[in-house]
């Protein structure tokens, strides 16, 4: 059975909510004709399996390569194994199964590639998604491992709250960082972690965040933040590139990431007051009120929170 729609319907939150709540196994893809992109992210039982981006494929050989998890040989090894020997199964299974890397290592970069994918597609607002069920056996990989859907979801909300407290400085991924004219007053040198260095070895002055990422094979979002550290810290300055032909892009590519932001603080205070966090919550719903007002969950959200507030003077009175 298929399940799709265009994302204006549907957002891509409530899709893999209702794919994680359903227990669904299958292959799902994301498709945006705006972004020139596509998503593709596998589920099995409702556990996300394996997820990729076209702009960003994040693949998990290299991850693994670049974070020194496993050898060059290794990762040969593996992909010999698939090319020449027909394997199906993805890398990180084949990599288990010669003892390179443990399956607890594999599941923590397939999280990380998930995170990374599940957070672009949350800022999609145009496109069209399908899903394809599927029996688990049916599925040509069938992982030991896979991850929670939710705490996925739940990364990728608070990466978009983070995003919206960067904003001022990074406003979205198609601005092009530039080395700054050092002050007299700046100190010569640098007190930067690896992967710092390894970002700002790449500014160019020419690429964009987006296209920095896809170079490093590292997620947007930790591109965005440490290029902010770094105009923080006055070492490199941001020009918005000059793209008039993708200028209408460009100004949905802004308003998305502002409703995603948006949405984020809905699920921030939501899960507040599962959780029986009560006060949180209505600092939350209350920062999303003097923010987006005009927002369509605005009415729901005001609701909830006067809900809560009735609530929380109700156990008080008990406590009492």
């Amino acid at each position: 059975m298929a399940i799709e729609g265009p994302l204006r319907e549907l957002g891509i939150h409530d899709v893999f909510q209702l794919l994680d709540l359903s227990r669904k196994s299958g292959v799902l893809r994301v498709v945006s004709e705006l972004r020139d992109n596509e998503g593709v992210v596998a589920f099995h039982s409702g556990r996300i399996a394996y997820a990729s981006i076209r702009s960003n494929p994040h693949p998990i050989g290299e991850m693994l390569l670049k974070a020194n998890k496993i050898t060059a040989a290794e990762l040969a090894a593996a992909r010999e194994r698939q090319t020449q020997h027909g394997d199906r199964r993805r890398i990180g299974e084949i990599l288990i199964e010669i003892s390179a890397i443990t399956p607890r290592d594999v599941e923590q970069f397939v999280r990380r590639q998930a995170e990374a994918v599940v957070f672009e597609l949350m800022s999609w607002r145009e496109g069209h998604f399908r899903f394809e069920e599927a029996r688990d056996d049916e599925l040509p990989d069938n992982p030991s491992v896979a991850v929670s859907t939710e705490s996925v979801l739940m990364e990728a909300a608070r990466r978009i709250d983070e995003w919206s407290r960067i904003a001022d400085r990074v406003p979205n991924l198609s601005v092009v960082p530039q080395f700054a004219d050092a002050a007299a007053d700046h100190s010569g040198q640098l007190d930067l972690l690896p992967g710092e260095w390894e970002v700002l070895t790449m500014i160019d002055g020419q690429r964009d965040l987006r296209r920095m990422a896809v170079d490093l094979a590292r997620s947007e979002f930790d591109v965005a933040k440490i290029v902010y550290g770094l105009v923080s810290t006055g070492v490199v300055s941001l020009r918005q590139a000059d793209r008039r032909s993708q200028m209408g892009v460009v100004n949905s590519d802004e308003q998305a990431e502002r409703q995603a932001a948006a949405r984020a603080m809905v699920l921030q205070g939501l899960a507040a007051a599962s959780g029986g966090r009560l006060d949180d919550a209505i600092r939350v719903w209350g920062q999303y009120l003097a923010t987006h007002s005009t927002d369509k969950d605005a009415s729901a959200v005001r609701d909830a929170t006067e809900a809560v507030e009735r609530l929380r003077r109700t156990l008080e009175v008990l406590r009492g």
